[in-house]
């Protein structure tokens, strides 16, 4: 996200905390933590490192904001898709453990104080994405977690406002080099996660506790990252190619550098780790799915992150989309911007497809297929120029659970692209194009599983749909009852 100091565009993803976003939010936090598991923030997780765009991401937010992820209006939405019924009454009741048990395998009195601290802080900066984290398997949980943390700490930098330039130019240059100085903080920051500033020397002694090897990843992404964030500063993304630099260096980064700590920490083979292509996809992916997505809410806090190239080609302002007049160019607009996202789909599956450790896939696999369901929502979708577009938490739920191999991530894949095959008009310059790699798409992503959700069932199965909402909402409310009856006394 291009950023002037003044106009600000205060965005950026990082793992993209919002592990995901729909109702959910995409991987990736900034549009990173906001990011696109759920309200798809709930991974836009996975990967993209930390909160910004604050763009949920395809991070997102599985969960929506801090809300009860199983609430009535939430099974009422999913009335029509009986998976989505079982799979929140699933993740309800705790029953599943694919994705989001295993806190942390060590225990609390087995870790340092400085460790406890920043899983504390960890906890505080993104939900979600600690989730995730947590699950990961032996000390790349430790490695990841410090990761997080230390681009948490250069994001804010970069989003304080209050900074002068002429102090927050070398801090992004130098920021790296703090990690490796003790003493180290920075107390005068007054953002949301102004802790990881203040209590900076907690997170630079756990990061000098780390393997060298994981040292020296961390240490050179951060050092990317602050120099690319300094470049954007001062300057809005022009074209297509600017886009892609700026998503490189606040998603495509973290992507990079995830990868390389995965095959650092022997967990996945080499190539995952040296093949920067595929894994800079995997960043680009969720970001600018949850560009395209917050819009409205971009627009509504003075950032752009829209590339005028092609904008420009339909309005002279990029706020005219928003007027009723102007819907149809705004359609064009988004579609094309869509389908660009889609090109980085086959590098997707293919980076996917090379894992092998169960919490690796599943950290990386989630905020992805979260980012395919959200464009297939916001493609040729209104509702992006008129409020949030987000996917039912029912149906991020299912996807949560479900997307555990590649043969069930293909189907995902397969399923969302076709529903934007379906959606694509007859008229619009993007049309073809869209088209093209959605058939691409399709043909990467055969599988002999499909996630299957019907639209229009019969009333046999609309009654048992209803049966399960009454008898689970019934039970719910008979625990809650009976815990607060059990309830000791103080």
């Amino acid at each position: 996200h291009t950023h002037t100091q003044g106009d600000r565009q205060g965005h950026r993803h990082t793992q993209g905390d919002r592990h995901t976003q729909g109702d959910t939010d995409t991987q990736g936090d900034r549009h990173t933590d906001r990011g696109t598991q759920g309200d798809t923030d709930t991974q836009t997780g996975g990967h993209t490192g930390t909160d910004r765009h604050r763009h949920r991401c395809a991070g997102g937010r599985a969960g929506g904001g801090g809300q009860p992820l199983t609430a009535p209006m939430d099974l009422l939405r999913s009335l029509g898709h009986p998976e989505e019924l079982l799979n929140l009454i699933r993740y309800k009741l705790g029953t599943d453990t694919s994705t989001r048990t295993r806190a942390a395998a060590k225990r609390p009195d087995a870790m340092s104080e400085t460790l406890r601290t920043c899983y504390v802080y960890l906890n505080q900066t993104s939900r979600s994405f600690a989730a995730v984290i947590q699950a990961l398997d032996g000390d790349l949980r430790q490695a990841v977690c410090i990761f997080y943390l230390v681009l948490r700490a250069l994001d804010t930098v970069e989003d304080d406002m209050s900074i002068p330039l002429e102090v927050k130019v070398p801090m992004l240059h130098n920021f790296h080099t703090y990690l490796y100085l003790p003493g180290w903080s920075y107390s005068q920051s007054q953002q949301r996660d102004a802790q990881v500033l203040h209590d900076f020397p907690s997170i630079s002694l756990e990061f000098r506790s780390l393997a060298k090897v994981y040292q020296d990843v961390i240490a050179n992404i951060c050092h990317k990252m602050g120099l690319g964030m300094a470049e954007f500063l001062e300057k809005r993304v022009q074209s297509i190619k600017e886009w892609d630099m700026y998503c490189h260096y606040v998603a495509g980064l973290v992507g990079i550098g995830l990868s390389r700590l995965f095959a650092a920490s022997e967990l996945e083979e080499p190539v995952v780790g040296e093949d920067t292509e595929l894994a800079n996809s995997m960043g680009l992916f969720l970001q600018k799915t949850n560009i395209i997505r917050d819009y409205l809410e971009d627009q509504q806090e003075g950032r752009e992150f829209w590339p005028h190239e092609v904008w420009s080609k339909y309005v002279d302002k990029l706020s005219d989309f928003s007027r009723p007049a102007n819907l149809q160019a705004a359609l064009q607009c988004l579609n094309e911007l869509v389908t660009n996202a889609l090109q980085h789909v086959p590098d997707v599956i293919t980076y996917l497809s090379r894992l092998h450790n169960q919490s690796v896939f599943n950290f990386c696999a989630i905020p992805q297929v979260m980012a395919i369901a959200t464009l297939a929502a916001c493609y040729n979708n209104p509702q992006v120029f008129r409020g949030v577009v987000k996917i039912r938490k029912g149906q991020a739920v299912t996807l949560m659970l479900e997307a555990t191999n590649m043969e069930a991530v293909k189907g995902m894949f397969r399923q969302y692209s076709g529903v934007i095959r379906q959606k694509v008009p007859s008229a619009g310059i993007s049309g073809v194009g869209t088209r093209q790699i959605v058939q691409k798409v399709e043909a990467l992503s055969q599988s002999e599983r499909e996630l299957v959700s019907h639209g229009h069932l019969s009333p046999i199965y609309l009654s048992l749909a209803m049966f399960l909402v009454a008898v689970s909402w019934q039970y719910w409310q008979t625990l809650t009852h009976s815990s607060e009856e059990y309830r000791p006394t103080q």
